[in-house]
């Protein structure tokens, strides 16, 4: 009774954000984890909270407690990182609260802390994530829109593509442009290292901004860094060989990784589950000539996803000769491989057809929901689609539709009608 107890309030979280489009597989491991981020009562307090932004008066009154109660409440959620806190251009405090990932599953060990056994819970994370697939084929390889795209080695880009790089691609604009930078200890090298299986790629080195920066920077979960120092980090991660794994959308990104292809969880995911496109590539890909590549194999050691192979140059001088090659559908487009290319006998291209990334959070949550058949839940919490009735009513008559319909008209929402509506609804 008393275990029935102790998790129902955890259940009740669990049910919650299981309603949208990236939850949480609900096995025994994770009731464990939550047990250890949160109180049972702290779970059933935020299993009422809406998914998207909401201010101390809402909460107050799901909770049936003075606003002066819920904000110390609040205060205290968003302290340990299980909700984000943010100001309004009014200056209002608004809270929301974040996915398991990227989101409270990082946060809990992106600084090093004694209020919890980081010990315990990162053996947690990497049954529940490296051994158990769940919640990882759920995270990356459900619906066609991913959580996270990869970036590309802006260096790799040569003057013949130069032109034709979007700003949204290059994470010196995301640092660049951003209200708020942070970083913090990287969670999945923190993770490994408590199970003696860290490399020694650099630790802090974990990327946020924008709203996300905001919140953690207010409850020393992260550190705020300016544009010089965020560019130094990334140039840090670049003389390492770390990929720059970063929020799905093109406006507004909230996180950008570092990673490496033996700790991080999306560059696992990537050669777990590469049949399953986990995670979006950018929107190129490597080149090799032939002629001047000498099979010295440096692409193949750099590469995170196992992409590059040698195979036989079929030169008939040399016979035993062994030449590159790109296994195109693994490929994420990094440019790792043409950076480390001593002979310069790689360079990148253009993908024949153009990856499309979300305009913004709402865009790709929405885009996610159609996908995942859970439109309805996203449509009935967010306040902003209340808000925007057309918006509703076009959203409404996808769900009518036959599967292969609705396949078809996500295709076109996502690249135009669907942009232009998160566009009106942002602005009204």
């Amino acid at each position: 009774m008393a275990h029935h107890t102790v998790r129902s309030g955890y259940q009740s979280f669990v049910e919650r954000i299981n309603r949208f489009p990236q939850g949480a597989a609900p096995t025994p491991t994770l009731f464990k984890i939550l047990q250890l981020l949160m109180s049972e009562q702290e779970a059933r307090y935020v299993s009422l909270l809406p998914i998207r932004s909401f201010g101390i008066s809402t909460a107050a009154a799901a909770w049936h407690v003075p606003e002066t109660e819920a904000r110390s409440i609040l205060d205290t959620l968003a302290s340990r990182g299980i909700i984000l806190d943010t100001e309004n251009p009014h200056g209002v405090m608004e809270y929301s609260l974040p996915p398991p990932m990227a989101g409270f599953f990082e946060f809990s060990l992106m600084r090093i802390r004694g209020d919890i056994d980081q010990k315990v819970l990162s053996e947690l994370y990497y049954q529940y994530m490296n051994v158990e697939d769940d919640f990882i084929k759920g995270l990356f390889c459900d619906g066609e829109t991913r959580l996270g795209r990869t970036f590309v080695y802006e260096p790799a880009v040569q003057e013949t593509l130069s032109l034709h790089i979007l700003d949204h691609e290059k994470v010196s604009e995301v640092i660049g442009t951003a209200t708020h930078r942070a970083v913090g200890v990287c969670y999945c090298r923190h993770k490994m290292s408590h199970l003696g299986k860290a490399c020694d790629a650099p630790t802090d080195i974990c990327m946020t901004f924008n709203n996300t920066a905001e919140s953690l920077i207010r409850h020393n979960i992260a550190r705020s860094v300016d544009v010089s120092e965020c560019t130094d980090l990334l140039h840090q991660a670049y003389d390492r060989n770390l990929v720059q794994f970063g929020e799905n959308v093109r406006e507004s990104v909230n996180f950008i990784c570092n990673c490496c292809g033996c700790c991080c969880e999306a560059m696992l995911a990537a050669k777990r589950f590469a049949f399953l496109h986990p995670v979006h590539t950018t929107n190129y890909l490597p080149v090799v000539m032939d002629d001047q590549c000498t099979g010295c194999a440096k692409c193949i050691d750099v590469c995170p996803v196992e992409a590059m192979g040698l195979v036989n140059a079929n030169d008939p001088l040399r016979r035993k000769r062994k030449k590159a090659q790109v296994r195109e559908d693994v490929c994420l487009g990094c440019g790792l491989c043409v950076k480390v290319c001593s002979k310069e006998a790689m360079t990148l291209k253009k993908r024949t057809n153009r990856v499309i990334t979300p305009l913004n959070s709402a865009h790709k949550a929405v885009v996610m929901a159609i996908e995942r058949g859970m439109l309805q839940h996203l449509i009935y919490d967010n306040r902003m689609l209340w808000n925007h009735r057309a918006m509703a009513a076009v959203l409404g008559v996808i769900l009518s539709l036959p599967p292969i319909k609705q396949v078809m008209a996500t295709q076109q929402i996502k690249s135009r009608y669907m942009e232009w509506l998160v566009r009106r609804a942002n602005v009204t």
